[in-house]
């Protein structure tokens, strides 16, 4: 059986393109997930004995990162450079976020901020916060 459209095809594409500039012109963008939360993505989880987070942050330079801890929240902040277009090179879809950003996470009260290590490899910035001596799971011997 053949179904006829009402619409021409073209109506859908045009209809694409005002989504896609009204995102753009607000910031937002799509994603599985619905709207995007910000750059970079984070993962943020934590292990009995740290607290765990990942910045998915690809073609930055790391002297250009800056991750804080102050009273308890975690500060990664940053600039992306835009890419350099050629003169006459018309871009038709630019999806890669360009600026400089800031992310602020809330931590659990039972961190150390004095233990923190931050790497940055593959464009992935990996933050571990060490938990406190005293919140650490301890097995407890029986008598």
């Amino acid at each position: 059986m053949y179904y006829r459209s009402l619409f021409p095809s073209s109506v859908f594409a045009d209809l694409d393109r005002l989504q896609r500039e009204v995102q753009q012109v607000f910031g937002l963008g799509p994603s599985i997930r619905g709207l995007t939360r910000g750059f970079p993505a984070l993962n943020v989880g934590g292990t009995p004995q740290s607290v765990e987070i990942y910045a998915f942050a690809p073609g930055l330079d790391p002297a250009s990162l800056d991750v804080q801890i102050e009273k308890g929240t975690l500060t990664l902040a940053g600039e992306r450079k835009a890419a350099d277009v050629p003169e006459k090179a018309t871009v038709h879809i630019n999806e890669r976020f360009a600026g400089r950003f800031r992310r602020v996470i809330s931590l659990p009260d039972d961190i150390d901020p004095t233990s923190v290590a931050a790497k940055y490899r593959d464009g992935v910035l990996h933050v571990r916060i060490q938990r406190k001596e005293e919140a650490q799971p301890r097995r407890i011997s029986i008598e």
